[in-house]
């Protein structure tokens, strides 16, 4: 008997349907990784367009146009300063110094003002700041601010595209499920045959 007119009608659907859902999540990483490419040569190019942008605020389109271009802020009111781990210019780990500030033209920035040995910083009262449009969004400051020392400059490289892996994720999972599902048909139709034989027999 055809081993294909044998299988269960119901399960056979199910799988066949999720190892289909899974190829075509495959094929969107697919495009995504393209995407994300282009997006990343586009950054890479902005890092030489020297022309100030405005400050891309909470708007993320904004920001995914603007990231990595030099853009200024007049910071009126220091709301917060801290601390976090950040490399300078040089290679060498350290602390970012971070002010978060409510803006002259309305709405907050948080600003990466230099970089130091220790965690702890300079106070700083604000004022006007130059520097690149890097992710969170963050301002880092070039020249850094307080007498602070220069921060590692913000690189598109740093960012991952882990699409193409994704991909090939979902393409393996899709045959790990037929793998899985043949072999378990397999044995159920060959467990049926013995019992037929046995009884036959």
């Amino acid at each position: 008997m055809n081993i294909l007119k044998r299988l269960p009608l119901i399960p056979s659907i199910v799988v066949l349907a999720a190892v289909a859902t899974m190829i075509a999540l495959g094929f969107w990483q697919l495009g995504r990784a393209d995407e994300k490419a282009e997006l990343l040569a586009r950054y890479a190019a902005a890092g030489g367009n020297q022309e100030p942008v405005a400050w891309p605020g909470d708007n993320d389109e904004l920001l995914k146009q603007r990231l990595y271009r030099r853009s200024q802020i007049d910071c009126v009111k220091v709301t917060e300063l801290t601390a976090v781990a950040g490399t300078n210019a040089k290679g060498s780990p350290g602390w970012a110094q971070i002010a978060q500030c409510e803006l002259a033209t309305g709405g907050e920035a948080r600003i990466a003002l230099g970089w130091t040995r220790g965690p702890d910083g300079p106070l700083w009262n604000g004022g006007e700041v130059a520097g690149i449009i890097a992710p969170g969004p963050r301002l880092v400051a070039d020249p850094p601010r307080a007498g602070l020392l220069p921060l590692e400059r913000p690189d598109p490289s740093d960012l991952p595209n882990n699409h193409l892996a994704y991909a090939w994720q979902w393409f393996l999972f899709a045959l790990t499920a037929l793998v899985i599902y043949a072999l378990a048909v397999r044995k159920k139709v060959l467990g049926q045959d013995a019992e037929t034989a046995q009884r036959e027999g």
